[in-house]
């Protein structure tokens, strides 16, 4: 696959012709992936499904990726990484999405925990965590969304009250993804008096061992009743000041900047492919004249979505702020996966059955049944839009 550096995402990134070739470079990774994919499943390791990189939590599976140096790709070699490029990383992922692979137990701790530590994290934190990052062995969640707060962050109402030598947080995280697998999670928390003149002030993250005095994790089950998605309540927990992550009162900058790796990922193009490779299939099978026009204009989306997504990801690995991208890429990717499951479910002669032996009609259930959870987790597309157009000077 090749593309296009157009705009100004990538501006002073790399010009075209350089980001043609680094694209190229990417092809015989690609192969060795595509490879490893296929002996995993020939091996009967993991089945294809809608939504891997949610549902698919395989700790085994991370730590093979881990050994094959294809998690902390962009980490320096100090702490573990391999000092690869941003385009190597986004190759690898595209590749474990397209094949629905179980990626879910890395999936946060690779994706903005990791660049999160490394940006902000002091060298404790640095080398406690991102190696074990690196080898698959240490997983996050995410503690931003709370109840009654949806997606406005500046609202949380979680508490850090300074005490000797650390802090003791207390309040309530929802939708928190696998926590009840998970190691740790970043905490965001309000550490000063909220000022309604200045609601973004006062926030600070903290690391969390989900294993501490004062964790209850409570399962939030999906519509199938599948267990991904958690409330973690924290009462009085005691955090080290070691466990700050980078400065008391900054939390909101921070935020917004992992945001931006969490909203642009490919993932979020990528979470009903293998229904839409199953869709293309059939539809290349039947005479369908609305079949075809209907795919023809999914597989545009999705070419050109992929290129906004990666030109997102040159311009986070050059220190750009990518805030207004990365939230457009979640804004049209999720509501592109939504189609595909509805122009799927219009165009297919096919009833959805997660109890069936037939690929196509069980993966056609799991992504209608996932499909609610596209245009909310990351942030509302509501939210989104308000952040898009503040970026576009829109009043």
């Amino acid at each position: 696959m090749s593309g296009t550096a157009t705009g100004g995402a990538t501006s002073g990134v790399l010009r075209p012709a350089a980001f043609e070739e680094a694209i190229e470079r990417t092809h015989a990774l690609r192969l060795e992936v595509r490879a490893f994919l296929a002996e995993e499943l020939a091996a009967g390791r993991y089945a294809p499904r809608a939504d891997a990189w949610l549902a698919g939590w395989d700790e085994s599976f991370s730590r093979r990726l881990g050994e094959r140096g294809w998690l902390g790709m962009t980490l320096p070699v100090e702490y573990g990484g391999h000092g690869r490029s941003a385009i190597e990383r986004f190759a690898v992922t595209e590749e474990l999405l397209a094949a629905s692979a179980p990626v879910a137990a890395h999936w946060i701790a690779d994706r903005q925990t990791a660049p999160s530590i490394l940006r902000y994290g002091n060298e404790e934190l640095r080398h406690a965590y991102l190696p074990g990052i690196a080898r698959g062995e240490i997983y996050f969640g995410i503690g931003m969304s709370e109840p009654d707060s949806g997606s406005d962050l500046a609202s949380v109402r979680t508490r850090g009250t300074q005490v000797e030598g650390g802090w003791m947080l207390s309040g309530t995280k929802v939708w928190t993804s696998g926590a009840h697998h998970a190691n740790a999670f970043i905490v965001l928390a309000r550490t000063s008096p909220l000022d309604p003149k200045h609601r973004h002030a006062g926030l600070s993250q903290f690391i969390v061992d989900l294993t501490s005095t004062g964790v209850t994790i409570n399962p939030i089950n999906l519509i199938s009743g599948e267990h991904h998605f958690n409330e973690v309540v924290l009462a009085d927990v005691f955090v080290p000041d070691s466990r700050v992550l980078g400065q008391i009162g900054d939390g909101w900058r921070q935020v917004t900047s992992e945001l931006a790796y969490e909203r642009s990922g490919p993932e979020r193009l990528l979470s009903t492919y293998p229904l839409l490779m199953l869709l293309t299939d059939s539809v290349a099978r039947r005479d369908d004249g609305r079949g075809r026009i209907e795919l023809g204009a999914l597989l545009a989306r999705l070419t050109a979505l992929r290129e906004m997504s990666l030109n997102v990801a040159i311009g986070l690995a050059a220190g750009q702020l990518m805030e207004v991208q990365a939230a457009l890429v979640k804004d049209l990717g999720t509501t592109f996966e939504g189609d595909v499951v509805n122009v799927a479910r219009t165009v297919l002669d096919e009833e959805p059955d997660l109890g069936s032996n037939d690929q196509l009609a069980h993966i056609l259930a799991q992504a209608i049944l996932h499909a609610p959870g596209f245009t909310i987790r990351g942030g509302t597309n509501e939210i989104l839009r308000g952040v898009i157009a503040r970026g576009m000077g829109v009043r």
